[in-house]
């Protein structure tokens, strides 16, 4: 398949969401054929990415700062301070479920009203949280993380939202108690999903668009070996300055 046998929209542009004085325009997956996981898999192997049940690729006409990134997920190796991550949240429980559950909402929203009061989400609410969630384009994979209580019962504490693919998982989105976030629970997290990219025979963890020039979302380029896509081809990654090979794959 190619870009080119398929309908696709291009947005109009608006103000940057991650960048001052830049212009973001997106390119939008209209075409039907391409709404279904086969496909959805595919054009994550483009450079794409969801929102809902739209699939879009920035498409800027003076920036491509936005890069997908994927984590090479069987030669993973955890660094120093991500094997410290993993010792400081060891108490910490992990289950798996297949659906979006309305009992995440209270979570969701403590997480964005608290950290993203200055997001496009803010103040959250409980359609927003359906609608950017849920998704009929693939199946889906919510990794949840509990604290065991000392009465014997268990606390929510995060949840990642992870779509499934054809050879890969993707790492859609990640909400959890703002009091965990000194102990790392989003390092926590993205390591649980390359955790389960591994045991389900995932080849890769996508984790979005890597943005060197935006704090907020230049945190992604620390999970080696990682590819990320640029000018049409994967160009991966094993230390920090060391591409060395890329793949059209």
């Amino acid at each position: 398949m190619t870009q080119s046998d398929f309908k696709l929209g291009i947005t109009k542009t608006f103000p940057c969401n991650y960048l001052e004085d830049k212009e973001e325009r997106l390119l939008i997956a209209v075409d039907e054929r391409l709404h279904n996981s086969a496909s959805y898999s595919w054009l994550m192997t483009q450079g794409f990415r969801r929102s809902g049940d739209q699939a879009y690729r920035p498409h800027c006409p003076n920036c491509n700062a936005c890069q997908s990134l994927r984590v090479i997920a069987k030669q993973f190796s955890p660094s120093k301070s991500q094997r410290r991550n993993l010792r400081r949240n060891e108490q910490l429980i992990i289950t798996l479920s297949y659906q979006l559950k309305a009992s995440y909402y209270p979570l969701f929203e403590e997480y964005i009203n608290t950290c993203h009061q200055d997001g496009s989400m803010y103040p959250a609410s409980f359609p927003q949280f359906e609608s950017f969630l849920a998704s009929s384009l693939t199946k889906q994979l919510f990794i949840e993380t509990w604290r065991q209580d000392v009465n014997g019962s268990k606390t929510l504490v995060c949840v990642a939202v992870t779509d499934v693919l054809t050879d890969a998982l993707s790492a859609v989105y990640t909400f959890y108690d703002p009091k965990y976030k000194s102990s790392g629970i989003g390092v926590f997290s993205i390591l649980m999903q390359i955790k389960q990219c591994i045991e389900m025979q995932k080849e890769y963890l996508y984790l979005g668009y890597q943005i060197d020039d935006c704090k907020k979302m230049n945190y992604k380029n620390r999970y080696f070996p990682y590819e990320k896509f640029i000018d049409g081809l994967w160009c991966r990654t094993d230390k920090a300055n060391n591409k060395i090979s890329k793949n059209d794959k």
